[in-house]
Parts: structure tokens; sequence; C-alpha cells
């Protein structure tokens, strides 16, 4: 079992893995739909038989992932959320989370704990932090007025 400190999967290992199964999802960015995006992962997930463990911990990070674009990528507004799941060789989940919404500035600290641009409505700041401990890899691209892309790789032990 690896520890939060083996990070045994990189995310150019993963782009030289045959894709095994994939799934898009296109979902307006609603709150209501933070729930559909980590039902949808999960289940798209779980033919790679995971432990209970390891499906809960692809949701927590989805679910980080998609609330971060309902309430910072489009705001005031309703935009598109794209996710993309990947079923890797070496039974590796990629899942691409997109918006094409505001952009993040600073990527570098964004990621930083307790960072937040929305302290009045009580965010904690905590949603990459999240993704990181749940996840093997997280990659964050940003271009601020264009959108972000949020990739999470998991790797699920061996059966």
């Amino acid at each position: 079992m690896k520890t939060k400190t083996e990070k045994s999967v990189t995310i150019k290992d993963v782009s030289s893995k045959k894709t095994v199964n994939e799934i898009k999802i296109k979902l307006p960015s609603l709150s209501v739909n933070e729930g559909v995006a980590r039902a949808v992962c999960a289940a798209f997930c779980a033919q790679l038989d995971p432990t209970s463990t390891e499906i809960a911990d692809v949701k927590c990070a989805v679910s980080e992932a998609v609330t971060n674009c309902i309430v910072h990528a489009y705001k005031d507004t309703v935009g598109i959320i794209y996710i993309t799941v990947r079923l890797c060789e070496g039974r590796i989940a990629r899942i691409d989370i997109r918006d094409r919404g505001c952009g993040i500035e600073d990527v570098t600290l964004a990621r930083q704990p307790l960072f937040t641009t929305d302290a009045e409505n009580e965010r904690s700041g905590m949603g990459f932090t999240v993704m990181e401990s749940f996840c093997d890899r997280v990659k964050v691209t940003s271009k601020s007025g264009v959108g972000t892309t949020v990739t999470l790789i998991k790797q699920f032990a061996g059966k």
C-alpha cells in the first residue's frame, strides 16, 4: 500500500499508458450537479473493482474540483463543466475537469492551503489540498480569462 509520500504515478507516466475506457460528461455549473459528477465518475471507475476507500477518494477529489468550477470559475453565472474520465492500463484513472471560466491568475498561490478568493462566503481555501490528499497526482493548468483544467490521477491497488 502506498503512503501519502509515495506518489508512484506521474502525469507523464499516465499519458504513456494505453486508455482502456473513457467517458466524457458536460454539465451546467449548478450546485446540484456536483453530486452527479461525483456519482458518475465513481461509477465509471468502479469497473476497476476499487476498494470502498478508493471510491470515496475519487468522490471527494471530484467533488472539490467541480465545486471550484461552480463557485470560482463561473461565479455569478452558469457555464459548462467538462469532465473526461480515462481508465488506463495499470489500474489508473485520469480525471480531467475543465471549465471555460475566469481562470486562475496565480496557480501556485491558489494551491496554497487556506488561500481563497471567496472568504466572505466562508470558503476555507482547502480545495486543492483536499484533492492532493485523495489522489496520487493533481495538475492544474489555467489561463486568466480562458479557464482551468484540473487533472486528477488515481492509481488503484492491485487485486
